[in-house]
């Protein structure tokens, strides 16, 4: 989905109406933008846009300006993602930074306890939301910024692409209850269970899926997961894309996986992306 140049240039002043502070803080203004997002739409964005996102056969989409615009820095992004993002659904609160968004840098050094900022390790195919109790429906990424970057292109996997789906899908394992945790940078004081696959309400496979935070607690959980990675990242259906700065990718957070290839080691390497995941209305 691009946007026009006389959209953006219309976005500016209810944009500037409100700054972060008060995004952060009243939620009810985070509808506001919303609503002059669609509205400049002649409100044609937001039937669109859950459409897409819910349908089986689509279920993800980005949007990008058309041209490059300097009035488009990381502040109006934060702001077009939120108007986006609340034109679906209501966002989970991010406990990671406690808020309803979260951003984040890749840099050449890493200190964390998490692969998201693991520049020169790839981040294999997942879903969000696999370690805390709300419903997680969808995801938004956007990138931000990105200076002296090779490689880290993003990669997706839809369930009915992906060549075993229906051997895993079926074996009774992944039908199991499996302990999820996650690291301390989570803030997440509790484990949740629920099984890697589901069913759709049409008996269609869904997956709540990442490698890092699942607990096995016997020999059969362990071996299963270990099947799982290993074809998810050998799938050849991956689709790799490289996005450019101001992409902000949607994706349903049920059929959809996404991760991210490893970049070239480079000590000046900077990329920053903001994260807004949520239910549907």
């Amino acid at each position: 989905i691009k946007i026009k140049d006389e959209t953006i240039e219309k976005l500016i002043f209810p944009f500037k109406k409100f700054d972060l502070t008060a995004i952060e803080y009243k939620p009810f203004t985070r509808f506001t933008i919303a609503k002059s997002l669609d509205d400049l739409s002649q409100n044609q964005l937001s039937p669109l846009i859950n459409k897409i996102v819910r349908e089986r056969n689509l279920g993800c989409f980005i949007v990008s300006a058309q041209n490059k615009n300097s009035n488009i820095d990381d502040i109006f992004l934060v702001k077009l993602s939120t108007a986006i993002a609340h034109l679906i659904g209501n966002p989970n609160h991010d406990s990671m930074v406690g808020k309803f968004y979260a951003r984040f840098h890749v840099k050449h050094e890493d200190k964390s306890d998490s692969y998201l900022r693991k520049a020169y390790t790839n981040m294999d195919l997942h879903t969000d939301g696999t370690y805390v109790k709300e419903t997680t429906d969808w995801l938004l990424m956007t990138k931000l910024e990105e200076k002296n970057v090779e490689g880290g292109e993003t990669a997706m996997l839809h369930l009915d692409d992906w060549e075993y789906c229906d051997e895993l899908f079926n074996d009774p394992i992944g039908r199991q209850n499996f302990i999820w945790g996650s690291p301390k940078s989570k803030n997440i004081d509790y484990k949740v269970e629920h099984p890697v696959f589901s069913k759709d309400k049409n008996g269609k496979s869904q997956i709540s899926y990442i490698d890092q935070f699942p607990e096995p607690q016997n020999m059969e959980q362990g071996i299963f997961l270990q099947k799982l990675s290993d074809s998810l990242e050998e799938s050849e259906n991956k689709v790799i894309t490289k996005l450019p700065v101001g992409s902000i990718l949607v994706a349903n957070n049920y059929f959809w996986l996404h991760g991210r290839k490893p970049f070239v080691e480079n000590k000046l390497l900077s990329r920053e992306l903001m994260r807004i995941r949520g239910k549907f209305f």
